[in-house]
């Protein structure tokens, strides 16, 4: 068998991993370093372009149970972020440049392997069983066209921001302290707290500050990753329920809770760099500095990168893909990642992971998987083929899951419910199908 995975991030190299560790012969077309797009710098493959962090490995939350069920479907993007995780709490965050190497190493290690270094612009399938197109948020205008011949004008975009980072020597730790929210970890944040009179002169600087003027097809903005001074403008006090929020922390220093609180966290495992927790923002740069630099902690702060706003696109997936991620008028065409409507990383990867493994399924003349919708996967699955009302992007939650067979009052405990039965149902898959 031979396929095609046109896009080497996280969802194409997940897409790879299993397909060559079932002895499918890979081609990966990768652009990099030929052309580089405005949030990629490196040449290795799988690139952190946003936060470091892969949300919660809690099973209580519905990211932990996502990242469970992708260790069940050996997935190489979580196996590969357990090796290089750095300190974070209950989150998964890793260091961006080892995670990429990894990544680039375990693929390249595999002999029916091929990296082709080029600008796709065709989404022809000649030659091969099946191909997979996971070009991302920031698919090239060369492969634009190829888009519109097969969905038309039926696209639809949104902007993702990204996060500042500073340099950990240029911090004033004697406006800072080391914490983790309800004392959870070991201490991996590092929180710039700030009073009143500090907050209220931050946020009206920030609403007042200066932005990047976007062109009118960039105004949709993804609610899961706002920008902060869109947040601010939306009340006072938004940001104080939001990446600001007090709650849990308590400054041991002065043995009070902060009026508001910017959490700084570490982007390398050396702990050299820490980003800006929540701040994506599409302020001008001499702006961020300026604004950003009001608060204590940072008021010396080094940027060594502003954050940015960039195009995502996304398909219209319901009306053209079914649960599968395969294309409804030519069975040989799959697509995965952020392209699809999913949101996140580890999302992104188990798109990839389900289209690798459902096309060598069906080509192998098996039956596709039924993952259900009892688990994130399936339930994620379900939402790209689900045509109901308008088709935005999703992130996993416990919300699309189906309702559980018992009313459980308790929000906790109904949490830990769904969990369990996700996992069981996904052991039970993997088991019964020998995956």
């Amino acid at each position: 068998m031979k396929v095609k995975v046109i896009g080497g991030g996280f969802a194409g190299c997940e897409a790879c991993y299993q397909l060559l560790k079932r002895g499918v012969e890979v081609t990966l077309v990768e652009m990099k370093p030929l052309k580089m797009s405005p949030a990629h710098h490196i040449e290795t493959l799988c690139e952190v372009v946003c936060s470091n962090s892969f949300k919660s490995d809690d099973i209580g939350t519905s990211g932990g149970v996502l990242k469970a069920e992708m260790r069940l479907l050996d997935s190489l993007v979580v196996n590969v972020a357990q090796q290089t995780r750095v300190p974070a709490g209950n989150a998964l965050a890793v260091d961006r440049y080892a995670f990429s190497q990894r990544i680039t190493d375990t693929l390249n290690g595999f002999g029916n392997f091929t990296r082709v270094t080029r600008v796709e612009n065709s989404l022809s399938t000649d030659g091969y069983d099946f191909v997979i197109v996971a070009t991302g948020p920031l698919t090239d205008d060369a492969l634009i066209g190829a888009f519109r011949n097969i969905f038309g004008d039926q696209f639809l975009y949104f902007f993702d921001a990204v996060a500042p980072i500073v340099t950990a020597d240029s911090i004033d730790y004697d406006s800072a302290f080391a914490a983790s929210r309800y004392g959870k970890g070991n201490a991996d944040y590092l929180n710039c707290p700030m009073d009143r009179r500090e907050y209220d002169e931050f946020y009206n600087a920030l609403v007042n500050a200066e932005t990047v003027q976007l062109k009118d097809f960039e105004n949709n903005v993804f609610e899961g990753c706002m920008p902060i001074e869109v947040m601010a403008k939306r009340g006072a006090d938004t940001m104080r329920f939001g990446p600001l929020r007090p709650v849990g922390l308590r400054d041991e220093r002065t043995g009070t809770k902060p009026y508001a609180v910017l959490q700084l966290r570490k982007e390398n495992e050396s702990g050299t760099l820490y980003n800006l927790v929540g701040f994506q923002t599409n302020l001008k740069y001499g702006e961020q500095k300026r604004v950003f630099g009001m608060i204590p902690a940072l008021k010396n702060a080094e940027f060594v990168r502003y954050g940015v706003m960039h195009r995502n696109t996304y398909i219209n997936a319901p009306k053209f893909l079914n649960g599968c991620f395969q294309l409804k008028s030519d069975p040989k065409l799959f697509f995965a990642g952020q392209l699809t409507g999913v949101e996140g990383y580890m999302e992104s990867a188990v798109s990839g992971l389900v289209a690798a493994l459902q096309g060598f399924r069906i080509f192998s003349g098996q039956a596709p998987l039924d993952f259900t919708k009892q688990t994130i996967t399936g339930a994620l699955c379900a939402h790209v083929c689900t045509d109901f009302g308008e088709y935005s992007p999703m992130n996993s939650n416990f919300g699309i899951l189906d309702p559980l067979s018992v009313n459980i009052r308790d929000k906790t405990q109904r949490k830990i419910e769904y969990a369990q039965r996700a996992l069981q149902v996904m052991k039970n898959t993997v088991s019964f199908n020998k995956i």
